[in-house]
C-alpha cells in the first residue's frame, strides 16, 4: 500500500514539475520556484531557452510516467505477485535521482545559489521513499515465506530426503527406498 502511495506522490510531483517547466514564460526558473528556490527574473535568461526547457520537460515527464507505471503495476498486481512493480520502481528511482543530479550540475554550472540545498532535500526524500518501498516489499516477502509451525517437521523431512537422494546420485550408489526395489 505504501509503495502505491509513494509512486503516486512522485508521479504527481514530477508531472507538475514538467508542466510548470513547459507552461508559462519562465520555464526552468518557474520549476525551481515550485521546489522553493526563487530566481529573480532576467538574472538567468538562458534558463528560458527552448533548447534547454524542452529536454528537461521531457525528462521530468518520463520520470512521472515511470512512477505512474509503478503505481498502476502495484495496484493491479500487488496482491498476486510480491515483486509487482519492483523493477519499474527501481528504474523510476534511478532516473529521478539521475535527473535531479543533472539539474544540480546544470545549476552549479549556471551559478544558481541555493540549488544544492533544494536538490539535496529532494534527493533525500527520494532515498527515504526508496528505502520505505524496499522495506515494505521485504517485509511482505518475509511474511509470505514464513511457514506455520506444523510444516517445519515435514519440511525438514523433505529436505533430508532430497539431500540423501542428491548424495546417492553424486556418489553413484543406488538409493535406499524403503519397501521398494533397488
Amino acid at each position: 500500500m505504501l509503495s502505491s502511495v509513494l509512486a503516486l506522490h512522485w508521479a504527481v510531483v514530477f508531472a507538475l514539475l514538467a508542466y510548470v517547466c513547459m507552461d508559462g514564460s519562465r520555464g526552468i526558473a518557474a520549476a525551481l520556484g515550485v521546489l522553493g528556490l526563487s530566481i529573480q527574473g532576467g538574472r538567468f535568461p538562458q534558463l528560458e531557452n527552448v533548447a534547454l526547457v524542452a529536454p528537461l520537460s521531457v525528462a521530468l515527464l518520463t520520470v512521472a510516467v515511470l512512477f505512474c507505471w509503478t503505481f498502476v503495476e502495484t495496484l493491479l498486481n500487488g496482491a498476486a505477485r510480491l515483486d509487482a512493480g519492483e523493477s519499474v520502481a527501481r528504474v523510476a528511482f534511478i532516473f529521478a535521482s539521475s535527473l535531479l543530479s543533472l539539474i544540480l550540475i546544470g545549476g552549479v554550472v549556471q551559478g544558481i545559489d541555493g540549488l544544492f540545498v533544494i536538490v539535496g532535500i529532494q534527493m533525500t526524500a527520494l532515498l527515504a521513499s526508496y528505502v520505505a518501498v524496499t522495506a515494505e516489499r521485504r517485509s511482505a516477502f518475509a511474511a509470505a515465506m514464513k511457514m506455520p509451525e506444523g510444516d517445519v517437521g515435514a519440511s525438514r523431512m523433505a529436505m533430508g530426503a532430497a539431500h540423501s537422494s542428491l548424495l546417492s546420485r553424486i556418489s553413484g550408489r543406488p538409493e535406499n527406498k524403503p519397501g521398494g526395489r533397488r
